[in-house]
């Protein structure tokens, strides 16, 4: 829980630091607006930060069904690294990992690995109704908020589920590559289509 907790605040004061812009934008922000800063931070928390958390719960929580041990565990080093690379204006985060041990099948595996992308999926479409009432109503915070966390959420989805090195789309494609192609290929369209072609969330 203490792993979690830390991992989920530097990431929402990382992503609240890559949204203004870097570090230079952001410090403005700060001594010029506390209040601005504040509820982008809060913002970053709950789209971003709770995108991340959840991901590693869902393969928590998978694995546990499947009768495995697991923990989830902060990397430190790279959590430092994504707060210091949003101050330069890109972003790179790789908060940790849910590690789990135990007996499990090849199905087992590929499903504990899907856990993770599938609850981005599901989050996402939580956000719309949220972006669509903020934006029907005119309120700024709330569609600022539905839109980010759909495009947070999206983008988290269909990068976790690229074939390579220790992402989630591996382990997947490993498994079953029918199932791998049907959740990566709609993830990466849709992600697409509303992050470059509409512009939402960033």
């Amino acid at each position: 829980m203490q792993d979690l907790l830390i991992a989920w605040l530097a990431l929402g004061f990382a992503f609240a630091i890559f949204f203004e812009g870097g570090g230079n934008q952001a410090i403005a922000l700060v001594t010029g607006s506390p209040t601005a800063f504040i509820i982008a931070l809060v913002v970053s928390l709950l789209t971003a930060g709770v995108g991340f958390l959840l991901h590693e719960l869902g393969h928590k929580v998978a694995a546990v069904r499947y009768g495995n041990i697991a923990a989830f565990r902060a990397d430190y080093n790279m959590l430092f690294l994504a707060i210091m690379s949003a101050f330069l204006g890109f972003i790179f985060a790789a908060p940790g990992a849910v590690h789990h041990r135990g007996q499990v099948t090849e199905r087992q595996h590929g499903l504990i690995a899907l856990a993770g992308p599938a609850v981005n999926l599901a989050l996402a479409v939580i956000f719309v109704p949220i972006w669509i009432l903020g934006v029907v109503g005119g309120v700024d915070v709330l569609a600022l908020l539905g839109s980010r966390g759909l495009a947070v959420n999206l983008f988290l989805a269909a990068f976790n589920l690229i074939p390579f090195g220790a992402l989630d789309g591996k382990t997947v494609i490993g498994w079953s590559k029918a199932v791998w192609a049907a959740v990566f290929l709609p993830s990466v369209a849709v992600t697409v289509y509303v992050v470059f072609v509409l512009g939402i969330g960033f």
